[in-house]
């Protein structure tokens, strides 16, 4: 087994501490961190990602995986900084206003991150000109909106809506998830992109940053 595939391996376990000491034997081998990031860390979220989508794993697991990913990453963060790493995009995530939950929301935050991406959380209860005041200010590419509560999914049109209206709807795209969003009501509000689980939001996410 490679360094990489050890990295993997053990990030897929949970297991933080061995995550910490093989990201750091493989530094002192000389492998690129950019290497170690995408090939080792990000390879095994990848696969804690397909296992999820296909109910193989489950939330707390997902969570440790998650968390020991993180670990390594604090490792290589100032080697990466160093080495000026592209970030693939920028979302801005938040729970729309009147809605509190933030499970699922924090999962996207995590898987996103796992796939390069740069995810500014703004945590829950996020009204509409905030959603757009940041990724404005930020330039994001997408602006990705949860709710758990029917009574707060028609505040998804309104984010859509207030979108439309401004000066940046030509520069972003606007991701809706959460339980009792679907398909129908995304194409209804005229949202973007619609994914029922955190794996495939990341997924979707990349291939929209990418163009």
């Amino acid at each position: 087994m490679s360094k990489l595939e050890e990295i993997s391996t053990l990030l897929q376990e949970g297991d933080a501490q061995a995550v910490i000491d093989a990201v750091k034997v493989a530094i002192d081998e000389g492998i690129d961190p950019q290497i170690i990031l995408s090939d080792g860390l990000m390879a095994g979220m990848d696969i804690i990602g397909e296992k999820f989508k296909k109910d193989e794993l489950y939330i707390p697991e997902v969570l440790i995986s998650a968390r020991a990913m993180n670990r390594g990453v604090e490792v290589l963060k100032p080697l990466l900084v160093d080495a000026a790493t592209e970030v693939k995009g920028t979302v801005i995530l938040g729970t729309i206003e009147g809605d509190t939950h933030d499970i699922g929301k924090n999962m996207v935050n995590m898987f996103m991150e796992g796939k390069g991406l740069e995810v500014l959380d703004l945590g829950t209860d996020v009204p509409v000109t905030t959603f757009i005041d940041t990724a404005r200010e930020k330039g994001a590419t997408i602006i990705a909106c949860s709710a758990l509560l029917t009574t707060t999914m028609e505040r998804m049109k309104e984010l859509v809506e207030a979108v439309n209206a401004s000066d940046i709807r030509e520069k972003v795209k606007i991701m809706i998830g959460g339980a009792p969003v679907t398909e129908r009501f995304c194409d209804k509000i005229g949202a973007d992109c619609y994914r029922p689980d955190a794996a495939s939001a990341a997924e979707a996410a990349v291939d929209i940053c990418a163009g």
